[in-house]
C-alpha cells in the first residue's frame, strides 16, 4: 500500500513538468433572464476531440472568468451551474497571432424556463459542489455503462454502502434514498433490491444533500437523490449492453427513446443474476450474576437470485406553457438461499459443552409497482411555475424459510420450523409546488403542500414440526398480523435571496403525522397526531477565489413499521429480534460552515459540521439469565457530534484527475436512563479516486474507500474496499468495452463490537466482493451534442 501511494505521488509530481504556453480564454457568465452575473459557475476547457477537460475554473463574484497558461490549439468550453442548462462554445482557436480569445457574455438558461429544443450536453464535470449538496454526474464515470445504481453509489464521495447494499451519507445516522425527488422507501420494502437492478444507464446524476431544503420531507438527516435521465434528442436513440463477472454476477439492459417536437417516449429494461456468498463469525461472552459462559457462532450463507427492472415514460408538451409526464417503474426479485451454522456453547474455562447445528433454506419473492403523474404549468414568462404530482406505489414481499436444528450431544430433540412472512405495502402521495421569481427576477419564492398515505400489512406465520404426527403445527404466540397506517400532511415555504456577492435561503416546513397500528392478537397502538416544524437556512458570500457557506436545518427520524413492529423474529432462538411500539421520534439540529476555494487546476472544500440529537433511535441488545440475546430499537440517549469534512479535486495534467474526501468526527452519547450508554468515540471515513485519459480512446479509473463509526453500545469497523476499471471505445464511440476489478487485494469485510452490562460481542463478516467483470455496451443511435456558436468578440469587457 505504501509503495502504491509513493508511486502515485511521483506520478503527480512528474506531470508538473509539462510546459505551458500563454493562451488565454476569458468571458462573463450571466442569467438569460435579468442578466444577473452568476458567481461560481463552472467553466471547463476541453481540447478538441478530448473527453476530459484540461482545466476547470469558477467564475468570480461578477461572473467573470479568465483561464490562462493554455497551449496554442483548438478548444471548446462548457459552462455549467446547478439549476441552469449547460452551455457549449466550440471552435475557439488560440495561436501566437491570436493568443487571447474573449468569448463575451454567455447567457445561461434556467432549467425551469428552457425550451424543449435546448438540450443539456452529455459531458459534465464528474463532481460539482454547492452550499448544501454535492452532485456526482454519472455519465463521466467509467462505471456509467453496464453497472447498477448500487455499483455507482459505492464510488460516490461521502457515500457509504454496507455489505447488504444499503447506502448512507458519511456522518449521517439516518439517510433516505430518493428517486427523482421522491422517497424510494415508499416504493419498496427493500431499497437494496431496487438499487441492485436499477441500471446506471438510466441515471443522469446523484445528488448528496447534507442539509436538505424545505421542499423535501423532514425525515432523515441527509438525502441521496438519484436523478434519472429525461432529456433526449429529437428522433430515435438508445443503447443495449450486458456484463459478466467471475463470481457469477451478470446483467443485461436496454434503453430506447423516441422524441418528436411535442412529445417523447422512453423506456428500458434490465435483468440481473447475482450469486452472493457471505460468512459471519460471532463471539459472545455472557457475564451473568452467578456464572460466565461463551457462545461462538460460525455461519456460511449462499444466496442466488435474479431480478428485473422495467421503466416506461411518456412526456407531452401540451402547449408552450403546459407539460404532462407519466412514468411507471416495476421491479421484481426472487432468490433462493442456503445457510449453514454452528453454535458452540463453552463454559467459563472455554471447554465446549454443546453444539447446535443449523441448516437454513429460504425462498424470497419481491415485486414493486410505482406510477407517477406530474403536470407542470408555466404561469408567466419570467419563470413562474406550478407543478402538481401524484404517486401510487404497491409492493409485496413473500419470504418462506425452513430451519432445521440438531444438537450434540443428542440430549435435545431435533427442531424443525417453517417461518412464512407475507408483507404488503401500498401508498399514495399528492404534492403541489409553486415557484416564482420576485423582486426584479432576482429572488425566488417556493411554496408547496403534500399529503402522504402509507399502509403496511405483515402477516407472520411461524410453524414447528411435530415429529409424532409428521405435520407442521402453527405457533399461536408468534403467528400474528401487524397492520400499520400512516398519514402525513405537510406544507412548506422558502425564499431565495441574491444580492450582489451574497446569497441566502430560508425555509420552513410543517408536518402533521398520524400513526395507528395493531396486532391481530389484540394489542392496539394509536399515536396521537403530532405537529413537527422544520426550519432551514443557508447563506453564502462569494469572493474572487473562494466563497464561504453556512447552512442549518432541523430533521426528524420517525419510527416506522420496522422499528415499531413487536412481532418476534426467532430465526435464531439464541438471538431474537423485535420492534418497540413505544418509540419516540428522534430530532436532530444540524449545521455546517464551509469554504470553497479554487485554482486553475484544483478545488478544495473543507467543511465544519455540528449536530445535536435527542431521543436517539438505535438497536439495543440485552441478554437474559438463560443467555438469550434480545435486540430491539430504543431511544437510547441523546448525543452531540462535531466533525470536519475535507474534499477536493486536483488535476495535475489535462489527462489526469484526482479527487479525495475525508470525514472525521467525534460523537458523545449521554443517557439519563442507562449510564452504561454514556460514551464518547470517533468516526472516520474517506475515499481517494484517480481517473486518467489514455491514448487510443482508453481511460482508467480507480478508487479506495473506508469507514469506521461508533454506536451507543459499540463500534462498526468498516474495511478498506477498492475498485478499478478500464474502458475503451470502438466504432466511432458506438461500442464501449469495460473491465472492472473490485477488491483485488481481498474480499470486503467488516467487523463490529458491542457490549452491555452483562455481555460482550464481536462480529466479523465477509462476502465474495472480489470480482473481475467484463461489460459491453452498444449505442444504436449516437446522440449528437447541442452546440452554441461563439458570440461576437466584444470591443470591451
Amino acid at each position: 500500500m505504501k509503495a502504491m501511494f509513493i508511486s502515485f505521488s511521483v506520478l503527480l509530481m512528474c506531470t508538473q513538468l509539462f510546459a505551458a504556453d500563454k493562451g488565454v480564454i476569458s468571458g462573463k457568465v450571466v442569467e438569460q433572464v435579468g442578466a444577473l452575473p452568476i458567481p461560481s459557475a463552472v467553466v471547463a476547457v476541453y481540447a478538441s476531440g478530448s473527453e476530459q477537460p484540461i482545466v476547470t475554473a469558477p467564475t468570480d463574484e461578477n461572473g467573470v472568468f479568465k483561464i490562462g497558461s493554455l497551449k496554442y490549439g483548438a478548444y471548446r468550453i462548457k459552462v455549467s451551474y446547478i439549476g441552469f442548462v449547460q452551455l457549449i462554445v466550440d471552435d475557439i482557436l488560440l495561436s501566437d497571432k491570436d493568443p487571447e480569445k474573449r468569448v463575451g457574455t454567455l447567457k445561461l438558461v434556467a432549467d425551469q424556463t428552457s425550451l424543449q429544443e435546448v438540450t443539456i450536453a452529455a459531458e459534465k464535470p464528474l463532481i460539482q459542489y454547492a452550499a448544501d449538496m454535492m452532485t456526482y454526474n454519472v455519465g463521466q464515470s467509467i462505471l456509467a455503462e453496464g453497472s447498477t445504481a448500487s455499483d455507482i453509489l459505492r464510488n460516490v464521495p461521502m457515500v457509504e454502502v454496507d455489505l447488504d447494499g444499503n447506502a448512507s451519507i458519511s456522518g449521517k445516522r439516518n439517510t433516505r434514498i430518493f428517486i427523482d425527488g421522491k422517497p424510494s422507501d415508499y416504493m419498496t420494502s427493500n431499497i437494496a433490491d431496487l438499487l441492485s437492478v436499477l441500471p446506471s444507464d438510466a441515471i443522469e446524476k446523484i445528488e448528496v444533500m447534507t442539509n436538505p431544503p424545505a421542499r423535501y420531507s423532514g425525515d432523515g438527516e441527509g438525502i441521496i437523490n438519484i436523478v434519472l435521465k429525461k432529456n433526449f434528442k429529437i428522433g430515435l436513440g438508445g443503447n443495449a449492453g450486458g456484463s459478466a463477472g467471475l463470481t457469477g454476477k451478470t446483467n443485461a439492459n436496454a434503453n430506447a427513446s423516441y422524441k418528436s417536437k411535442n412529445y417523447s417516449i422512453n423506456g428500458g429494461a434490465a435483468y440481473q443474476y447475482n450469486l452472493r456468498k457471505t460468512t459471519n463469525t460471532s463471539y459472545r461472552a455472557n457475564l451473568l450474576a452467578d456464572t460466565t459462559f461463551y457462545q461462538n457462532n460460525l455461519n456460511d450463507f449462499r444466496d442466488s437470485g435474479d431480478g428485473g427492472n422495467y421503466r416506461a415514460n411518456f412526456d407531452w408538451n401540451i402547449t408552450k406553457k403546459q407539460n404532462f409526464r407519466l412514468s411507471t417503474n416495476y421491479n421484481n426479485n426472487s432468490s433462493n438461499s442456503l445457510g449453514g451454522g454452528y453454535n458452540y456453547s463453552l463454559d467459563e474455562g472455554l471447554i465446549e459443552q454443546s453444539l447446535r447445528t443449523t441448516v437454513n433454506t429460504g425462498k424470497i419473492k419481491r415485486a414493486t409497482l410505482v406510477v407517477d403523474a406530474d403536470y407542470e404549468l408555466n404561469i408567466d414568462t419570467i419563470g413562474g411555475k406550478l407543478t402538481l404530482g401524484v404517486t401510487y406505489n404497491d409492493n409485496n414481499d413473500l419470504t418462506n424459510r425452513i430451519i432445521n436444528r440438531t444438537f450434540t450431544p443428542a440430549n435435545r430433540a431435533q427442531q424443525l420450523q417453517n417461518n412464512i412472512d407475507n408483507i404488503g405495502n401500498n401508498g399514495f402521495t399528492f404534492k403541489a409546488d409553486f415557484d416564482k421569481p420576485v423582486v426584479k427576477r432576482r429572488d425566488n419564492i417556493e411554496l408547496g403542500i403534500q399529503y402522504t398515505y402509507r399502509n403496511n400489512n405483515k402477516d407472520q406465520r411461524n410453524q414447528y414440526f411435530d415429529f409424532n404426527t409428521q405435520q407442521f403445527v402453527l405457533n399461536e404466540k408468534q403467528s400474528t398480523q401487524f397492520l400499520y397506517k400512516e398519514d402525513i400532511f405537510a406544507s412548506y415555504a422558502s425564499y431565495n435571496l441574491r444580492i450582489k456577492n451574497w446569497g441566502a435561503k430560508a425555509g420552513i416546513r410543517a408536518e402533521v403525522t398520524a400513526v395507528r397500528f395493531d396486532l391481530s392478537s389484540g394489542e392496539n397502538y394509536d399515536i396521537s397526531p403530532y405537529i413537527s416544524v422544520f426550519p432551514s437556512a443557508s447563506i453564502s458570500r462569494n469572493f474572487k477565489k473562494f466563497n464561504v457557506t453556512s447552512s442549518y436545518s432541523v430533521r426528524v427520524n420517525r419510527p416506522r413499521e420496522n422499528n415499531l413492529n413487536p412481532q418476534i423474529n426467532n430465526l435464531d432462538p439464541l438471538n431474537i429480534n423485535f420492534g418497540n411500539p413505544n418509540l419516540d421520534p428522534e430530532l436532530t439540529h444540524q449545521m455546517d460552515i464551509g469554504l470553497n476555494a479554487w485554482g486553475m487546476k484544483w478545488n478544495f472544500n473543507p467543511k465544519l459540521t455540528y449536530s445535536s440529537r435527542t431521543a436517539v433511535i438505535e438497536r439495543f441488545r440485552s441478554v437474559d439469565q438463560t443467555g438469550v440475546s434480545e435486540t430491539t430499537f430504543d431511544n437510547v440517549s441523546s448525543n452531540q457530534q462535531y466533525g470536519i469534512i475535507l474534499s477536493g479535486n486536483y488535476r495535475p495534467h489535462k489527462t489526469i484527475s484526482t479527487n479525495a474526501n475525508f470525514m472525521f468526527s467525534q460523537t458523545a452519547y449521554k443517557s439519563d436512563i442507562n449510564s452504561a450508554l454514556n460514551r464518547t468515540g470517533k468516526n472516520l471515513s474517506g475515499s481517494i479516486g484517480l481517473s486518467m485519459q489514455l491514448p487510443f480512446k482508453t481511460a482508467f479509473e480507480g478508487n479506495l474507500n473506508y469507514y469506521n463509526n461508533i454506536s451507543a453500545q459499540g463500534r462498526n469497523k468498516g474495511s478498506i474496499t477498492t475498485w478499478m476499471g478500464a474502458r475503451k471505445v470502438f466504432m466511432k464511440n458506438k461500442l464501449n468495452a469495460r473491465v472492472n476489478i473490485s477488491d483485488p487485494f481481498g474480499r470486503a469485510n467488516n467487523s463490529s463490537y458491542s457490549e452491555g452490562t452483562n455481555f460482550r460481542v464481536q462480529n466479523f463478516n465477509t462476502n465474495n466482493s472480489s470480482n473481475v467483470t467484463l461489460s459491453l455496451n452498444y449505442r444504436f443511435a449516437r446522440v449528437s451534442k447541442a452546440k452554441v456558436p461563439p458570440p461576437p468578440t466584444p470591443t470591451a469587457q
